[in-house]
């Protein structure tokens, strides 16, 4: 199949929405199709997917790219099926209209459409490595914020878990699950000489009585039972089944779960012991498990940047990645991805994002980087006010402004220790405060850069201005709520990492799209009331998008 851009982007002497009663017209000019058709359809850049079709011009020409687009954007923001979409498109005039294909004579989609185009964008990203949506999403949304004039100043970030779409097993479960399933690939092969003793993990009712139809007490035992199979089934296939999934599963599961003594036997490993990457269900491997405010979840985790003025605000930038993903590393690969600014820019988020390294990597591009709170210890604000010399190496003075007597620097942990002349402190009223530590005939206080940095990080949250700041953040809480909600992020009906995304990635999408809408289509109203005032006109003139998004 090669690539074509889609031409047909006028309206036609044959358009069938021209064809239709001025009642209609007037209709879909007053709802969310012509906002669409005017904003978000032209945003898209179809030019961006061209890699992903033949250069063979003698082939097939593919579904317009912008067309297959828009319409999974209008599918997140409807809350369709594939089905569903499908049919809109063939039988309702406003997607036709939104989509800029009324002037077709028959409509370009098939069944099929959206999810062989899902398949070219999940097979690209895997061979490359490139996310082609996820660039045009963020592109997309570069344009609307030209479009509504937000200048980028102010930005906030939060980020929400999405949980898989696949069961939550026990540790029997997974390892019981992976054993059966080398035990039906080995069967679909026809070589049952490797699996002979191993037939009842085919059988249906053996799982049930292995789990379900016995006792608690039993499940140590059952567990190991499982444990011994798996390893010895592992020793006893040939190289050649390694490249069967269900064996680098079995292999990896095994990894996780067990663990092996100095004799040699392979037993179960402590819970604790088991990293948050394991495997948590084979029909999902990329999934992983997170305990996040006293809740576990298995699966993924978003993150987004909102551009935002006033009541105005759009997301900018998103990521995506394996739950066990932290704010901290978000937080490093967004200022990485933003990268040096030429004005200004001020990011508040959650205390998650905080931390003196970010901090510093925020500010040497030009970031200014706010958080509502510090994670980990808290030094006492009174640390800010000591002085160090990270050139010559040696603390300058303590807060009370006395000098120590020697300084010694411990390079391996960026630590300094200042030793001060004991009656110095004791009469000192900030002992209780600055952490100093009384010896025989001196007194010493340990402190670090970091310490004297996220002091005064605790001085600055304290300001007026920094606590108005703060508070905005609170509207990007919103977010998670939408995408859980109306969205339903958690109900995503795929698995894998890159296949999710995808989904996620149009969510996204939807939700700028909404937000567009509904922002452009007060400004027209607003130019449509001005020219009824000045002109004087009886009643306003209809213009395309210029009314209320109804149905949105």
């Amino acid at each position: 199949m090669s690539f074509a851009a889609n031409e047909n982007r006028q309206l036609s002497m044959g358009d069938s929405f021209l064809h239709t009663s001025k009642r209609t017209q007037k209709l879909i000019k007053n709802s969310w199709a012509q906002g669409f058709a005017d904003v978000v359809f032209p945003a898209i850049d179809e030019e961006r997917f061209r890699v992903l079709y033949s250069e063979n011009l003698a082939s097939r020409p593919n579904t317009p790219v912008n067309i297959v687009i828009g319409a999974l954007i209008l599918k997140e923001m409807f809350g369709l099926t594939d089905d569903e979409l499908f049919a809109s498109i063939l039988c309702d005039i406003r997607f036709q209209h939104a989509l800029h294909t009324s002037s077709f004579e028959e409509q370009p989609f098939s069944d099929r459409t959206v999810s062989r185009f899902r398949e070219r964008l999940y097979l690209y990203e895997i061979e490359s490595g490139k996310d082609l949506l996820q660039e045009e999403m963020e592109s997309m949304a570069e344009k609307f914020r030209t479009l509504l004039k937000l200048d980028g100043s102010l930005r906030r970030m939060d980020s929400v878990m999405v949980s898989s779409s696949c069961k939550k097993m026990s540790r029997l479960e997974v390892l019981y699950t992976c054993v059966a399933n080398m035990v039906k690939a080995i069967r679909r092969t026809g070589e049952y000489e490797w699996i002979k003793g191993y037939d009842k993990y085919a059988e249906e009712t053996h799982k049930n009585e292995m789990i379900y139809y016995r006792k608690k007490e039993e499940i140590g035992s059952r567990l190991q039972e499982v444990i011994t199979d798996a390893t010895e089934l592992l020793k006893r296939l040939p190289a050649g089944f390694g490249e069967l999934e269900e064996y680098s599963l079995l292999q990896r599961v095994v990894k996780d779960q067990t663990k092996q003594s100095e004799t040699g036997m392979v037993t179960a490993k402590d819970k604790k012991d088991i990293k948050v990457n394991s495997l948590q269900n084979p029909s999902d491997p990329d999934a992983t498990y997170r305990n996040k405010a006293g809740e576990g979840h298995t699966g993924y985790v978003g993150n987004f940047v909102e551009t935002f003025q006033k009541d105005v605000a759009l997301i900018t930038s998103y990521d995506y990645e394996i739950n066990s993903h932290s704010d901290s590393s978000f937080c490093q690969e967004t200022i990485e991805k933003l990268g040096m600014q030429e004005s200004p820019v001020r990011i508040i988020a959650d205390g998650a994002y905080s931390g003196s390294d970010r901090t510093a990597q925020a500010k040497s591009n030009n970031i200014e980087l706010i958080t509502t709170a510090l994670i980990g210890k808290i030094p006492d604000e009174v640390c800010a006010h000591f002085e160090i010399d990270q050139i010559e190496k040696q603390v300058i003075c303590c807060p009370a402004g006395k000098h120590p007597y020697r300084t010694r620097h411990y390079e391996k942990i960026d630590l300094y220790r200042a030793s001060m002349p004991k009656k110095t402190c004791q009469d000192c009223p900030l002992q209780n405060q600055c952490g100093v530590k009384f010896q025989k005939n001196s007194a010493c206080v340990s402190i670090t850069p970091k310490t004297i940095e996220r002091a005064k990080q605790l001085t600055r949250m304290s300001t007026k201005d920094y606590i108005q700041l703060a508070r905005q953040r609170n509207a990007i809480e919103g977010i998670p709520s939408v995408l859980r909600r109306k969205y339903r992020v958690d109900e995503i009906p795929v698995r894998g990492y890159v296949r999710s995304k995808q989904w996620f990635s149009f969510k996204i999408a939807a939700i700028n799209a909404k937000r567009v809408l509904k922002a452009t289509s007060f400004i027209l109203d607003l130019c449509t009331f001005l020219k009824c005032v000045f002109h004087k006109h009886n009643r306003p003139t209809y213009f395309p998008g210029c009314a209320t998004q109804s149905g949105l």
